[in-house]
């Protein structure tokens, strides 16, 4: 790391004061911020703050994935320069790890090594996080906006980029058995949004993050029989084996298992500007990019022993 364990630990205690960091990861805190987050009327979206990022308080969260990423996942990263140096992109991700997002860190990472601080990454995130004021606070910090197409043109307007999971929880909740496959649930909206643009679309995909712990079962006849999407805003309710729970529900934190990941970055798809409403132009472009990601996942996943995957180059080595 650039610094200090000790100095590392008394700048992120002036960023992310201990109180704070109980709220947000002691078990019994995400199980009262998830309950108020669906028994109480859901707002209107709020207003996107994209002059919120702090990079000091991102390179400490970076800091740490970075550290985890080489010890604990010895996390390798692949094809990073395809990745724009200058001007807005759209990188769309496959999702992995269930209520922990330590893909979306690691390749926050990787570009913030290639690029630097200032290259701005805006991760999509969930209504759930803004609904919480020290998540959204916390988020907003390193750089998140919430999911919906107004703040990701506006941050694409801007030339930045901007990460996307459009599978979500469906993709990130799916069984572990299927954990070599793309499913992005038929959710098309990042296309409509790159050919509104005009961005080009930059694959990402990651593999090991999906065995930091074995999710069972995605439970979509429970959701679909409780109405979870009316008013939790999901379609799922997943059942896992995690550390240190054991059987429990997927939407708890746990202790992710040491999985060796690999990030890697394909080429850019350059689709241009099209008609946001042509179906079948938007089923074409999405089936493409699906295409592009699966063969990433397919390269990455060959040969790939569970949880000690495969040597090659490490994050920040």
């Amino acid at each position: 790391m650039a610094r200090s364990f000790l100095e590392w630990v008394r700048a992120a205690r002036r960023k992310y004061p201990l109180r704070d960091v109980a709220h947000v990861t002691l078990p019994h805190h995400a199980v009262a911020m998830m309950a108020s987050y669906v028994l109480r009327p859901h707002r209107a979206p709020l207003a996107t703050d994209l002059e919120a990022r702090d990079p000091e308080a991102l390179d400490l969260v970076l800091e740490g994935a970075r550290f985890l990423g080489r010890h604990w996942f010895r996390a390798e990263i692949e094809g990073v320069e395809h990745v724009p140096r200058e001007g807005a992109a759209l990188l769309v991700g496959n999702h992995n790890g269930g209520f922990l997002t330590f893909d979306t860190y690691l390749t926050l990472a990787a570009i913030a090594e290639a690029q630097g601080l200032e290259r701005a990454v805006r991760p999509l995130a969930h209504d759930f996080v803004f609904d919480d004021p020290i998540l959204r606070r916390w988020a907003q910090m390193f750089g998140a906006i919430q999911a919906g197409h107004a703040p990701a043109r506006a941050a694409l307007a801007r030339g930045d980029l901007v990460l996307v999971y459009p599978g979500g929880d469906v993709e990130t909740f799916r069984r572990f058995r299927d954990r070599g496959r793309i499913d992005l649930g038929g959710r098309v909206g990042f296309v409509k949004l790159a050919l509104r643009t005009g961005v080009p679309i930059v694959p990402v995909v990651s593999v090991g993050t999906h065995e930091q712990l074995v999710i069972l079962s995605r439970g979509d006849a429970v959701a679909k029989l409780f109405h979870l999407h009316a008013w939790a805003r999901t379609e799922v309710f997943p059942l896992a084996l995690s550390v240190p729970w054991g059987l429990t529900s997927a939407f708890l934190p746990y202790l992710p298992l040491p999985a060796q990941t690999t990030v890697a970055f394909g080429p850019p798809l350059h689709f241009g500007r099209g008609d946001a409403e042509d179906e079948g132009l938007v089923r074409r472009c999405a089936d493409q990019t699906i295409a592009a990601m699966q063969t990433l996942l397919d390269r990455l996943s060959q040969g790939r022993t569970p949880w000690l995957g495969r040597t090659g180059r490490r994050l920040g080595a």
